[in-house]
């Protein structure tokens, strides 16, 4: 019939024309009619599903597709106004974030350019842990010590309700330690701050418990992300950094967002950049591959001291005998000793010392283990700041003395040792990796993913970051409780053989009860 109705239009067409044959007319009636049918078997495929184009079929069909196309478009209704939702919200807390990340760094390097122009200063060190120490034991616990933990634990346990008191207390207690040369860092108190701010957000707006630890985790990341300058780093770590084995893949929208609004506001209102500068890596160097997986597992037994000496130091100032603002003061005076015996590098914030290490200046080796001692005093003893950039401060000077003892380029093993802190004392890989990439360029990947994840698996079941969540062991051969706290955790290595048989660890198993029986045959009898 189609064919027909087209033979009529073209004889129509062309009647008047005595040069166009019939056979022209045939060939340009089946020219346009494949292409017809062709769309007509597609709508009937595509609106039918195969059955028959009776009208009582159609009918039926378009019926029994109404109610499927109606949840189809109110999912992706759903979908879209929870994607417009969190894309207004998570650029809100970007801004908020970033601009009051830059005011407290502003304020923080003022107060340290100051203070060092006067050289007596670092003699008020044991005054301002002192102080730091009662104005957060008194007011506000939650503001003492290291940022990052608080927030995570808020999240965990007080589904991200965070005190407005915080963010004051943090802010001037932060200034107080760093100012008169306790060693912290500032990434956390900027994170804590960004974190702070959101969970109050959530207040204002009225959030249910799930909404605001979005909103918190938000915070996280935009004060990573800001104050490093690295928005995929930013925007890893606010997921990665809540468990360890697992990422909240339900915030990476909102998050990713959060960073790279809180990034751009901090770069415009003038946030001062760290520098973390190095040379380019060459590209898949064999023997630069190989020297990076050795060095991986350096800096996991580094992570593993580090995370140590911190807990140590945890135990001994809660077993001691006398009020927080004591501890301070006599802990200012141990942190002068040790400035006093090794340097005074040690001390403060450290990024002068990354430079050097990243640009391969001579570096003391005594400066990682000096710094991972300061620390741990600061932080425990009543000080206010941060751990993240302590770690980058103790990798960066390790990777450069590993450098010099291996006779390679101290400014690649620096830049490895950054991020491989990094990796092992939080357990962030990913975040590190990225970090990794952003500052120091593409062509560091493969020998930060094998630096980052070697570090990650031999610092063990720990963390500086105490209150982190553990989703999974890093070998099955350890047994733990996961969804506890990784600084309560107690392992087992039990080994499993059923459901193991022909694995490694099977055969290992039954290595071990040949070696201890062929030990009874050879102990002499009683």
């Amino acid at each position: 019939m189609l064919k027909i109705h087209l033979l009529g239009f073209f004889v129509r067409r062309y009647q008047c024309s005595k040069q166009v044959s019939t056979e022209y007319l045939l060939y340009c009636t089946d020219l346009v009619s494949e292409p017809a049918f062709s769309l007509c078997r597609f709508l009937r495929n595509r609106f039918t599903s195969g059955l028959s184009l009776r009208s009582s079929d159609c009918y039926g069909t378009w019926k029994g597709n109404i109610p499927r196309m109606t949840r189809q478009l109110s999912d992706e209704l759903i979908l879209f106004i929870h994607v417009l939702k969190w894309l207004l919200l998570a650029m809100g807390v970007g801004l908020l974030v970033g601009s009051t990340s830059t005011g407290f760094v502003l304020l923080l390097d003022l107060v340290i350019h100051t203070a060092s122009s006067i050289s007596w200063t670092l003699w008020l060190l044991p005054l301002g842990l002192g102080l730091s120490a009662w104005i957060t034991s008194a007011f506000v616990p939650e503001a003492g010590g290291q940022g990052i933990e608080r927030v995570i634990r808020a999240i965990h346990l007080h589904s991200g309700k965070i005190s407005w008191h915080v963010i004051p207390t943090k802010i001037f207690a932060t200034v107080l330690t760093i100012g008169t040369g306790g060693s912290a860092g500032n990434v956390g108190p900027c994170v804590q701050i960004g974190s702070g701010l959101s969970s109050l957000l959530a207040d204002v707006l009225q959030f249910d418990s799930q909404d605001r630890k979005t909103l918190v985790i938000c915070g996280l990341s935009a004060g990573f992300a800001s104050i490093f300058g690295a928005p995929l780093a930013g925007a890893f770590f606010g997921i990665e950094a809540l468990f360890v084995g697992s990422l909240a893949y339900h915030v990476l929208f909102p998050s990713v967002i959060a960073a790279i609004v809180g990034h751009l506001t901090a770069s415009l209102l003038g946030m001062p950049p760290m520098n973390f500068f190095t040379i380019s890596f060459p590209i898949l160097d064999p023997t630069l591959l190989l020297l990076a997986l050795v060095a991986g597992g350096a800096f996991g037994l580094c992570s593993l001291v580090f995370v140590e000496c911190l807990n140590g130091v945890k135990r001994l100032t809660d077993y001691l005998p006398v009020s927080l603002p004591i501890q301070g003061l006599v802990g200012g005076m141990l942190l002068l000793g040790i400035g006093w015996l090794a340097s005074t590098q040690v001390l403060g914030l450290g990024k002068d010392t990354i430079q050097q290490a990243l640009q391969g200046e001579p570096i003391a080796w005594s400066l990682f283990l000096g710094k991972i001692l300061t620390t741990a005093l600061t932080l425990n003893v009543g000080g206010s700041g941060g751990i993240v950039l302590p770690i980058c401060f103790v990798g960066a000077t390790s990777g450069s003395a590993l450098g010099w003892v291996l006779g390679q380029d101290p400014r690649l093993f620096a830049a490895l040792g950054l991020a491989g802190l990094l990796a092992g004392a939080i357990n962030t890989p990913i975040t590190a990796v990225l970090l990794g990439l952003e500052l120091f360029g593409i062509s560091s990947g493969p020998y930060l993913l094998l630096s980052c994840t070697i570090s990650f698996l031999l610092s063990g079941h720990r963390s500086a970051i105490p209150t982190q969540l553990l989703q999974l062991t890093k070998a099955p051969a350890l047994q733990a409780t996961v969804n506890q706290e990784i600084g309560e955790l107690h392992l087992s290595t039990e080994w499993k053989e059923e459901g193991q048989k022909g694995t490694g660890y099977g055969m290992l198993s039954r290595m071990w009860k040949i070696r201890r029986q062929i030990s009874s045959l050879k102990t002499p009898p009683d």
